[in-house]
């Protein structure tokens, strides 16, 4: 197998690891309307559907995410795709044949939302462990978008198979854990690690250090990737509630309308991750830049409710998301040592899924109280996160006699 195509293969196993996350969330989105109506449950207890896995996977991230670091990625990221699997057998079986089900269904999400902390952020790590420079971009912009393009076809998914019954997504999951894990088991090769991982005092004491000396920016960048998430998954909870609501749109439809945001930031994505290189000046520009378009559109949102301009102005919104999330991506794989990378990027992943875990409650809360005080809200934030991210990050181009393997440009903090 030549050199170029057994790296293409390596580039698709770790962009299937996200594709798989995604789907955990994504898929059921459409779903939940008649899982409110099957089960006998209220808005708050369906959102908790969403919540429960998002939670487990934000308190279990920074454990594996050691775990990756001291012993390897795969060594996560396998069990952790079983795990995920076997939490979807679990939930399924409690809407097909136990009597009282909604606890059993949380039980499931709760144990996907464990296999999942092994799965995306671990992923961001390998990707940084075996590409450098421009061409790490690049694979993190893939990763991105192979994140985006599982959001994009997961309502179709999840719309299509509950044509089958309103529960069957639960049971696709093994399935599409199993593919991957075949492709991480065959495809993706790990260097050696060239000494003993360091003792958890001395790790602990070194995540420490990075955060002393990164932690202003990192702390912007944590909070852009929470705020895409969470701005992005309560939209896609009030999309999915009107359109069955108030359009009686469900079915295939549905989900290929709430697809359309999902495209447009995917696509984004992936263009942004293949040009922006090595190029840390680009990178907040264009994070700054993306985050005022989302301002922008869920500002003028508020003037909108018939589909087609509502969905004009939000595909700003999820150009501007495309924007942000692969140059986040980018600066935080790039900020430390490969020894603590998987620590970094984790946490990073639990802050991104604590936005997924909050955004369907708080955006069901914001609905039932005012619809324009929702997009005013929501504008509101993703403009002080877009302030902070310029005041906080300050890029200065790296001295020619500094030496580093994890950053691109020096990072100067203000």
């Amino acid at each position: 197998m030549s050199k170029q195509k057994h790296k293409g293969l390596t580039i698709t196993a770790i962009g299937s690891i996200p594709l798989i996350l995604v789907l955990g969330n994504s898929m059921l989105i459409p779903v939940l309307p008649q899982m409110k109506s099957e089960l006998g449950i209220s808005q708050f207890q369906v959102s908790l559907v969403i919540t429960a896995f998002s939670v487990a996977a934000a308190i279990s991230i920074p454990i594996l995410g050691y775990l990756s670091d001291r012993f390897s990625r795969k060594a996560v990221i396998i069990p952790a795709l079983i795990l995920y699997g076997i939490g979807g057998v679990l939930a399924g079986a409690a809407a097909a044949w136990f009597s009282n089900a909604y606890p059993w269904i949380l039980a499931g999400r709760i144990t996907q939302g464990i296999g999942a902390a092994g799965t995306a952020p671990i992923a961001m790590a390998l990707a940084g462990d075996l590409f450098k420079g421009g061409e790490q971009s690049q694979v993190l912009g893939i990763v991105e978008a192979s994140n985006g393009f599982g959001k994009v076809i997961s309502p179709i998914i999840g719309s299509l198979l509950a044509l089958l019954f309103w529960y069957a997504a639960f049971f696709a999951f093994p399935i599409f854990c199993a593919l991957s894990v075949l492709l991480a088991i065959f495809f993706i090769k790990e260097k050696k690690k060239e000494k003993e991982p360091p003792p958890v005092g001395k790790y602990v004491k070194g995540l420490i250090s990075v955060f002393k000396t990164e932690g202003r920016w990192l702390f912007a960048a944590y909070l852009t990737g929470a705020t895409c998430l969470f701005t992005l998954f309560g939209i896609l909870f009030y999309i999915s509630d009107i359109l069955e609501t108030n359009y009686k749109i469900d079915g295939v439809l549905k989900g290929a309308i709430l697809a359309i945001p999902l495209l447009f930031m995917t696509t984004t994505s992936y263009i942004t991750g293949s040009k922006i290189g090595k190029n840390m000046g680009l990178m907040k520009s264009l994070i700054v830049l993306g985050l005022l378009l989302m301002t922008a559109s869920f500002s003028a949102l508020v003037l909108f409710k018939s589909l087609v301009p509502f969905f004009s102005v939000l595909v700003v919104s999820s150009i501007g998301t495309g924007l942000a999330l692969p140059c986040i991506n980018s600066f935080i794989t790039g900020s430390v040592p490969t020894d603590r990378r998987g620590f970094v990027t984790s946490l990073y992943g639990s802050v991104r899924f604590l936005g997924v875990a909050i955004g369907p409650p708080i955006y069901g809360a914001l609905m039932a109280w005012n619809r324009t005080g929702m997009f005013l809200i929501t504008a509101g934030l993703t403009l002080i996160v877009a302030l902070l991210c310029l005041m906080l990050i300050h890029v200065k181009k790296a001295k020619p006699s500094e030496n580093s393997d994890t950053l691109f440009e020096k990072l100067q903090l203000t």
